[in-house]
């Protein structure tokens, strides 16, 4: 009985943590759309920039509950990582782990901590900022001071750098994690496959269109 309920629990977390990684994912894209749109066009990033930053359901609701599924999605991952590590036979010192699972899947944690180390600073350099400006310091509105912000942290070379290790590490993290979300919630029909392949092109696509964009915004400054 105590087994059944410990492995309901389990379960459940599991895929309570599968749930905020999709509802992170789909930030996720939506955050990459809005990048993209400043390599093609100022004022239009502008434009989706001051939306975003001044709509009242975006910074009301949207954003608390953006917080709240990243802090919950990572900590809900150590705790699971914990679990299992503690779950395991005293002989797996001796199993060949690469033999059964990729090194993405055998490491969520590992990339799962550089990324979170990273959003800390992706939030110091852009909600931090964005927050003192709004309501610390109270300056006016100027809808054009997104796109030269955005110019200006790319202006270092070690910055930039950190942003895409950073967004690779997030690629082999989104390689298993994607399709892992489905799995765990239970998705197992005709269309899985092409699921799969969905997932394998986003954590391939999204991280990489990120680098894309850091290093644009960087060498154009040269």
């Amino acid at each position: 009985m105590a087994k059944s309920a410990l492995l309901k629990s389990s379960i459940a977390k599991k895929v309570a943590m599968a749930l905020s990684g999709l509802f992170l994912i789909t930030f996720l894209a939506l955050h990459f759309f809005i990048n993209l749109i400043s390599v093609f066009s100022a004022d239009t990033f502008n434009e989706f920039s001051h939306f975003m930053g001044y709509n009242p359901l975006v910074q009301f609701l949207m954003q608390p509950i953006l917080i709240a599924g990243v802090v919950f999605h990572f900590v809900m991952g150590f705790v699971l990582d914990i679990k299992n590590r503690s779950a395991r036979p005293i002989g797996y010192a001796n199993y060949n782990g690469a033999a059964n699972a990729s090194w993405a899947s055998r490491n969520m944690i590992v990339s799962g901590s550089v990324v979170l180390a990273f959003l800390g600073l992706h939030f110091y350099d852009f909600w931090v900022h964005e927050m003192v400006y709004k309501y610390v310091e109270a300056n006016t509105i100027e809808e054009g001071r997104y796109f030269p912000e955005l110019v200006a942290k790319f202006e270092s070379p070690v910055r930039t750098a950190i942003y895409c290790v950073s967004f690779l590490l997030l690629s082999v993290h989104l390689w298993h994690g994607f399709n892992s979300s489905f799995q765990s919630v239970g998705f197992d029909n005709k269309y899985a496959k092409a699921l799969h392949k969905l997932g394998y092109a986003f954590a391939i696509v999204v991280p990489f269109g990120f680098i894309f964009i850091a290093l644009f915004h960087h060498f154009n400054q040269i």
